[in-house]
């Protein structure tokens, strides 16, 4: 373990039982919003950290694999992943400062990252829980996690252990403005162990550094022709790319209150719907009812201000009105 990381001492009795089916690993976070003059607006976030909060908030045993701060900004992220029920077993700390987002302007998002010698660089995962690998259904990796060394080799070697061990990946680049040249090998890596990976037409735009989204996304599928693509599209829904087969979802009517983390609920509804589905040992992948649900999933988040995850029966009202 590195010498500034430590384990949480807080562990639920439930908790000790049994491992979380679902692990998503890579960042937690503070986004520090400037909301007019020099009033700014902290809110908990980080991508991954996100996607396991949403899976959790859907009822999946569910934990952020990651490193945070001992300060108030760790006290934070740390309360809000116990009261989201995490695995607190998987969320270790560190005497370094916070990750930040400093977000000067939301119209259009102009941003940096402060964290040069952080708590997240610190995570180790071999101070992880022994055994919870056998556990593991589903591993999800992406956001700038993967940008961060010496962090982004750590969690690769994670992904590739759990690929060998045949754990399901999901995988979302994400895509920042710290995704540049540097990341090519990266997003083709981690594109080849998934097998689902998340994308928005934004994110294609960035990632390839070209308007043309189709090749954007071609040149995506061909790194691993295997994997399933989430396309997310906005007001226009999602598409699933599987295979020679596509589905598009349209998303329900409803009225937005804020987009933000619609993408990771998106994400995590999916993780979920395959979840269930494996449990019912189905002879096939119904991946037009996984697309349903995932934006369904997604929508809910729109109810609510800021990353809030949904609740399972909002998904379960928006998903009547979710068609294709």
């Amino acid at each position: 373990m590195s010498k500034d990381a430590v384990m949480s001492a807080s562990t639920p009795i439930d908790q000790a039982v049994s491992f979380p089916q679902f692990v998503s690993a890579g960042e937690a976070l503070t986004d520090m919003i400037r909301v007019g003059g020099d009033q700014w607006l902290s809110k908990t976030g980080g991508s991954t950290w996100n996607v396991a909060r949403a899976a959790a908030s859907l009822g999946v045993p569910s934990a952020f694999a990651g490193a945070i701060s001992q300060d108030w900004f760790g006290d934070e992220l740390y309360n809000a992943s116990r009261d989201g029920g995490l695995d607190l077993r998987f969320l270790q700390r560190a005497a370094r400062s916070p990750l930040l987002a400093i977000v000067y302007e939301t119209a259009p998002p102009q941003y940096n990252f402060v964290g040069d010698n952080s708590a997240d660089l610190t995570f180790d995962p071999t101070a992880l829980p022994d055994g919870w690998q056998q556990t593991a259904q589903w591993a999800h990796f992406g956001g700038i996690s993967l940008t961060r060394a010496p962090l982004a080799e750590r969690l690769i070697e994670l992904a590739q252990d759990l690929h060998r061990r045949g754990v399901k990946i999901s995988y979302d680049p994400n895509f920042r403005n710290v995704m540049d040249q540097r990341y090519d090998q990266v997003l083709k890596k981690m594109a080849q162990l998934a097998d689902v990976i998340k994308v928005s037409d934004e994110d294609l735009v960035g990632l390839f550094r070209t308007e043309d989204t189709a090749a954007a996304l071609a040149t995506l599928r061909n790194f691993n022709p295997d994997a399933t693509v989430l396309l997310t599209l906005g007001s226009e829904g999602a598409a699933i790319h599987a295979g020679q087969r596509q589905w598009q979802v349209m998303p329900p009517p409803i009225e937005i209150v804020d987009t933000v983390g619609a993408g990771d609920a998106g994400i995590a509804g999916l993780i979920y719907s395959l979840i269930q589905e494996a449990a019912a040992a189905p002879q096939s992948i119904n991946w037009e009812q996984h697309l349903r649900f995932s934006v369904a999933c997604g929508s809910a988040a729109c109810l609510n201000a800021g990353a809030k995850p949904p609740q399972l029966h909002q998904v379960k009202m928006l998903l009547e009105k979710t068609g294709i």
